[in-house]
């Protein structure tokens, strides 16, 4: 019986670890916790957002958030081609930002994933946008004009094996890569962000590889993450309770009633 506790504990890490599981026959992918992960997806996105043509004048250095990206996650685990439909309801996705961005990357080669590659293909729109007119001139512009958005400084991303496909892409299995963003971008007759001579446009902040930097905007948590944090710490403390008062009723109802039997 003394050894009941810690054997509670090792069961709620391990259905913890069931959970998380991001893999699918043997194809594993990042979890949005996972620093390296987390590393990738900002510079990734900083890097475009530093070089782009015409040069920026007003363009925010971006920074992760936990509760963007567990919102990405949420939606990956849906399998669909299609946007969230929440991204504009208040207080649904995120506190803070409403509406949030999102930027959806699907694909076949799950063990073949790679996070530039992605974003990559996001950026690549570039080639069909035209900057003075605002227009696009091939089938889609969103993806790029997302990643470029000078006010959006927030993202998370997640990444989603589908095992049975995904609705709208395929019925194989695929990867299900989805970012989302606060600010969100894409707002109708205005430019992604504003010409002119890199950080000029900046007002106080400092200016970062060409990038508008603000430590405490970029640094500083959401209450949504605080809240987040505070609820998986919750569940990993009371969890285990739970498993340890079931287990505590079953044996106690054992030691009452040993001739105790259930018939279905």
């Amino acid at each position: 019986m003394a050894q009941l506790p810690s054997l509670m504990l090792r069961l709620a890490v391990l259905m913890d670890s069931i959970v998380r599981m991001q893999s699918a026959d043997g194809d594993q992918l990042p979890d949005i916790t996972d620093q390296g992960f987390i590393d990738i997806c900002v510079k990734v996105h900083n890097s475009y957002r530093s070089n782009v043509d015409p040069p920026a004048s007003d363009m925010r250095f971006m920074t992760w958030d936990e509760a963007l990206a567990k919102s990405a996650r949420a939606w990956a685990r849906s399998c669909k081609f299609s946007h969230n439909p929440l991204l504009g309801t208040t207080g649904k996705l995120h506190p803070e930002f409403a509406p949030v961005g999102e930027n959806i990357w699907v694909g076949e080669s799950v063990s073949k994933f790679r996070v530039e590659k992605a974003i990559q293909k996001w950026y690549d729109e570039v080639t069909d946008y035209e900057y003075s007119s605002r227009a696009c001139t091939g089938k889609q512009c969103g993806h790029y004009t997302q990643v470029v958005w000078a006010k959006s400084y927030k993202v998370g991303c997640a990444v989603q094996v589908c095992p049975n496909g995904i609705e709208g892409f395929s019925k194989r299995k695929s990867a299900n890569f989805v970012c989302n963003y606060g600010e969100a971008g894409n707002i109708n007759g205005v430019h992604p962000y504003k010409r002119g001579k890199a950080c000029s446009a900046c007002g106080g902040n400092r200016c970062q590889d060409r990038l508008c930097r603000d430590t405490k905007r970029d640094e500083s948590e959401s209450t949504s993450s605080a809240s987040c944090k505070e609820f998986s710490v919750a569940v990993l403390v009371t969890r285990p309770l739970s498993l340890l008062l079931i287990f505590a009723g079953v044996y106690g109802l054992q030691f009452l009633y040993p001739n105790l039997f259930a018939y279905e």
